[in-house]
């Protein structure tokens, strides 16, 4: 079970009071990962430049102090970018294990990416399929075509070899079979053309959110 403190929580005490409120409603003696779900709250995402270091820090330790607990199996955060990475690791006892982020074809943050990675922070790719989008690009439908899977299959494909973990969203079984049925390889060369395809200018009805609307 993996759960969030919420974007809003920027001190110890919310934040704690956030994690032990989630385990009693679930009924749970822990979480199997919990993480900081925005650097900044999401009222503020594009609005400000503060970027909540000493509240991040804060919410961070309350994080160390429930893992330590045994009430966290693993912690991390999410939407963090490498500014934002670098203020937490200067407090840090235990740096973060996972850094849930919205990567797909069309929006690609490789230096982020690299920089987890290259500092042991496994990168999730939420909305791996862009909520969607993605499947109003004819130029990636005729690449599924070519390797003779679907859009979504190409898109989690895409994500895992960038060193992703993929975290597809469907409620639909069938779905979710063929989601987990992407064994075969794209080439390097059409890696490198899914790195830099043009990004999408909108998603739609969900743009209003701010990790689809360009605010993080």
């Amino acid at each position: 079970m993996v759960s969030k403190v919420a974007a809003e929580h920027k001190t110890y005490e919310e934040a704690m009071n956030g994690i032990n409120k989630t385990l009693e409603t679930m009924g749970l003696d822990y979480l199997d990962m919990m993480i900081i779900h925005s650097p900044q709250p999401w009222v503020k995402v594009n609005q400000s430049e503060d970027r909540y270091v000493e509240g991040n820090r804060a919410a961070w330790k309350a994080l160390e102090d429930a893992y330590k607990a045994g009430k966290l199996k693993a912690i991390g955060i999410s939407n963090f970018q490498i500014g934002d990475i670098e203020s937490l690791l200067e407090t840090a006892e235990i740096k973060p294990m996972v850094n849930q982020i919205l990567l797909h074809i069309s929006n690609t943050p490789l230096e982020l990416v690299e920089y987890c990675q290259k500092n042991g922070i496994a990168v999730e790719a939420y909305s791996p399929i862009a909520h969607g989008e993605i499947l109003n690009q004819p130029q990636i439908k005729e690449m599924a075509d070519k390797y003779g899977v679907s859009v979504p299959q190409l898109c989690i494909r895409y994500t895992l070899q960038l060193g992703a973990i993929s975290l597809p969203k469907t409620g639909n079984p069938a779905h979710m079979k063929t989601n987990a049925d992407v064994d075969f390889e794209i080439s390097a060369e059409d890696m490198e053309v899914l790195k830099h395809f043009k990004k999408i200018e909108s998603y739609g009805a969900n743009s209003g959110f701010p990790v689809y609307g360009g605010r993080l």
